[in-house]
């Protein structure tokens, strides 16, 4: 997508903070929408509500898939030595 740009670790947070408060203000399941939107690039699982779909339409899904990944990793498996139960 032409518009996407590359944010910092701290914006893309922020960015995903802001697209979760509007799909709760709205009534929505965040995971299953972000998911919809990562798998698909379909901005329609994204409401305009609050700009969330302009703004999720700056980022790579690639980059967003990443950080999330990350994230996960950081904190459920790594944090609680989960990798060690595997």
């Amino acid at each position: 997508m032409s518009n996407e740009k590359v944010l910092s670790k701290e914006e893309l947070e922020k960015l995903i903070a802001q697209v979760y408060v509007a799909l709760c203000e709205k009534g929505y399941d965040p995971s299953s929408q972000i998911a919809g939107y990562i798998l698909s690039e379909d901005p329609v699982y994204m409401p305009d509500w609050n700009n969330a779909r302009s703004a999720i339409q700056q980022v790579d899904r690639d980059e967003l898939l990443h950080l999330l990944i990350d994230f996960y990793i950081d904190n459920k498996l790594k944090k609680h030595d989960q990798i060690d139960n595997l």
